[in-house]
């Protein structure tokens, strides 16, 4: 029997399409052919590194139509922004209180370390909506003004203790990140984003466990294929692969979708 496959990092650029629509068609055709069930998709087209309050709803906008037509294939997490708390907050309430959308996604206008990010973690915590912050560590000099690390969402964590946060592409440089996240038991990982390379996944295994780390591609900036070898390329029993393909992520997800009486 197959793997059962959920998809924690998906956005619809990347792919050709003049509408949302179009776009989640192209990104279901490369799903498909790879059996990912379901997808989180956040963020527009085209995207905005420090969008504006109507920017980020316009994005959001995007993101709820393709929602309307495939409530059964994907899940909608809503973009906020550090810089825009009134704004965020207003869009929390929009998309995931009074509509479908079932997590939150911070990218890099603010580090996540700000307190401005204090109300937006504890308006989505009482939701019960899933935290994804992007973390990078940068060596070329090309980190932007407001993007975090593994170490500010630490600083994060340690406010909020309570709070699930997911540390996104664990950093990019992942032998640090996993290693930044490791005592912080309320921190999981993204595997989306970085190269495939050998040793990611044992590692993140070794050190955080396999509940703390979640299958995600990062598509369509990169390919399903290329994000799933990190997984299928590793040596690991039948159990922990299942909970990081989708069980995990299903298991973060189960308190939002009952409290929205959402059946999966």
């Amino acid at each position: 029997m197959p793997d059962v496959i959920w998809d924690l990092h998906c956005h619809l650029s990347g792919v050709p399409g003049r509408t949302p629509l179009e776009r989640i068609e192209q990104i279901f055709r490369y799903a498909d052919r790879v059996g990912i069930e379901r997808l989180c998709l956040y963020m527009g087209m085209p995207w905005s590194q420090n969008p504006t309050p109507e920017k980020l709803r316009v994005e959001n906008d995007q993101v709820l139509e393709v929602l309307k037509h495939y409530p059964d294939r994907l899940f909608g997490f809503v973009y906020v922004s550090g810089e825009h708390v009134k704004a965020s907050l207003a869009e929390i309430d929009r998309c995931v209180r009074d509509g479908p959308m079932v997590g939150i996604k911070l990218w890099v206008a603010k580090k996540c370390n700000a307190p401005e990010l204090d109300p937006i973690i504890e308006r989505a915590a009482a939701l019960k909506a899933v935290i994804f912050q992007h973390t990078w560590f940068k060596t070329d000099g090309t980190t932007y003004p407001g993007e975090s690390s593994p170490n500010d969402l630490v600083e994060l964590a340690k406010r909020h203790p309570e709070v699930p946060l997911v540390c996104g592409h664990t950093g990019g440089i992942w032998e640090l990140g996993i290693r930044a996240i490791r005592p912080y038991k309320s921190i999981s990982i993204d595997l989306a984003g970085s190269d495939p390379t050998n040793g990611f996944v044992e590692m993140a295994m070794r050190e955080l466990g396999a509940e703390r780390i979640l299958y995600g591609s990062d598509a369509g900036g990169r390919s399903f294929a290329s994000q799933l070898a990190k997984v299928y390329g590793a040596n690991l029993p039948d159990e922990p692969r299942r909970l990081i393909l989708a069980g995990n992520l299903r298991r973060q997800l189960t308190p939002i979708l009952e409290a929205k009486g959402i059946k999966v």
